[in-house]
C-alpha cells in the first residue's frame, strides 16, 4: 500500500475505534511486515458480524424486559453496527469498482 492508502485506512481506523468507543471491536492495524489483504479483510468482516451480533443480542434483551439493558445502549449498539455494515458496504463497492477499471485496461 501507498502513503497515501495507509493514511485513508489509519484515518478510517481511528473512526471505527471512535464509534465503537473501546478497542475490542477495532478494525485491525496495518501491519507493516506484509500481512495479506484477505487476512485483513477477512478481520475487518468479523469485526462488523461480532457489533452486529452484539446489537441483536441487545435488541432482544431490551424486547424480552431486561431491566439491565436500557434503550438508548440498544440504540447505539444498532447504530454502530448500522455504520460499520454500511462502512463494508462502501468498502466492497469501491473495490468493484477498481477491480472493474483495471480489468478493462487494455494490456
Amino acid at each position: 500500500m501507498d502513503i497515501k492508502g495507509n493514511s485513508l485506512l489509519a484515518q478510517m481506523q481511528s473512526m471505527a475505534i471512535e464509534a465503537t468507543g473501546n478497542k475490542s471491536h477495532a478494525i485491525p492495524t496495518i501491519n507493516q511486515s506484509g500481512q495479506d489483504f484477505g487476512s485483513l479483510l477477512s478481520k475487518a468482516i468479523n469485526t462488523v458480524n461480532d457489533l452486529q451480533k452484539d446489537a441483536g443480542a441487545k435488541k432482544m434483551a431490551f424486547e424480552m424486559g431486561d431491566r439491565n439493558v436500557s434503550l438508548a445502549e440498544t440504540m447505539i449498539a444498532s447504530q454502530k453496527a448500522g455504520v460499520a455494515f454500511e462502512a463494508t458496504v462502501q468498502v466492497r463497492n469501491k473495490f468493484v469498482e477498481a477491480y472493474k477499471e483495471i480489468m478493462s485496461m487494455p494490456v
